[in-house]
């Protein structure tokens, strides 16, 4: 069931979103429908885990290792070249 709703914009807002319905071939209140439908949506699924991310729960194993030492003892390998002049 569709409802009027009135709102309050800026008339240089209002102009250029018309011209941006316009070139997609759709109403104004049909463009503002689907914004408000994609804002309510991602606001309601914020808890939500997709079912990708939940296939994915567990399938790397992380140990306790110390990348970032490991990092640098790589780097410090790679450029030792330039050490020795």
């Amino acid at each position: 069931m569709d409802s009027k709703l009135t709102l309050k914009l800026n008339q240089s807002v209002i102009e250029k979103a018309k011209q941006y319905a316009r070139a997609h071939n759709t109403s104004l209140s049909r463009l503002i429908e689907n914004y408000l439908m994609a804002v309510t949506k991602n606001a309601e699924n914020t808890d939500e885990i997709s079912p990708l991310v939940k296939s994915l729960t567990g399938v790397v194993q992380l140990d306790d290792k110390d990348y970032k030492k490991d990092y640098i003892d790589f780097l410090n390998q790679k450029y030792s070249y330039w050490t020795a002049f």
